[in-house]
């Protein structure tokens, strides 16, 4: 009796619920381990941190970033359609959920912190905050949802819109983040560090 109270969408995935919050709450946890701030250096909570010069970027709920963590979650569900089409939705959910979080763990690792430091814009990056992390994390969950109920073409569109996007905006996106971690190019540096705004 009590199980027909409950909706039929949390019947059917109250699992996979459970799952992508225990995912959250075991990375917040072995990140506070590893020495993560929840809020930030600065212990603030706040929403949204427009500046990616800042440092408080990477340390709010959101920032210009967030468009980088939908189009994994876009490109999760193209790449796990390809390979694992005939695996349920829900579980490809899951194990994009589960490499997005092995991702957030390993970016404010002291490897890749300094990485960004060294071949990026990305100077005075101190890694993310637990809360931002999580937050990535989500953002990521809402590119594959979203990618899972639309066209293809309409999905190829929101990913290029906004890679170009946030090029024009803030002279950074996934394309040239991947780029200048993997093989830094000093033109593309150059190109980014002009858009500082002046002190």
């Amino acid at each position: 009796m009590a199980s027909e109270a409950i909706p039929a969408f949390l019947r059917d995935y109250h699992w996979s619920i459970v799952a992508f919050l225990s995912v959250l709450v075991l990375t917040g946890g072995i990140e506070l381990s590893m020495g993560r701030s929840l809020l930030g250096p600065d212990g603030r909570f706040g929403l949204w941190e427009g500046n990616i010069w800042s440092s408080e970027c990477s340390q709010r709920l959101a920032d210009p970033y967030s468009f980088s963590h939908l189009a994994h979650g876009i490109l999760f569900f193209g790449l796990l359609w390809l390979v694992a089409r005939k695996m349920p939705v829900r579980h490809r959910f899951l194990i994009a959920v589960l490499i997005e979080a092995g991702w957030e763990l390993l970016e404010n690792s002291p490897l890749i912190i300094n990485r960004y430091r060294e071949a990026t814009i990305a100077l005075g990056y101190v890694g993310d905050s637990v809360m931002n992390s999580l937050s990535d994390i989500s953002m990521m969950s809402l590119g594959f949802l979203f990618a899972s109920r639309v066209r293809p073409w309409v999905s190829v569109a929101a990913v290029i819109i906004m890679e170009i996007g946030c090029a024009l905006w803030v002279r950074d996106n996934l394309t040239l983040n991947i780029i200048m971690l993997l093989h830094p190019v000093e033109a593309i540096k150059a190109w980014q560090a002009a858009g500082q705004p002046l002190p």
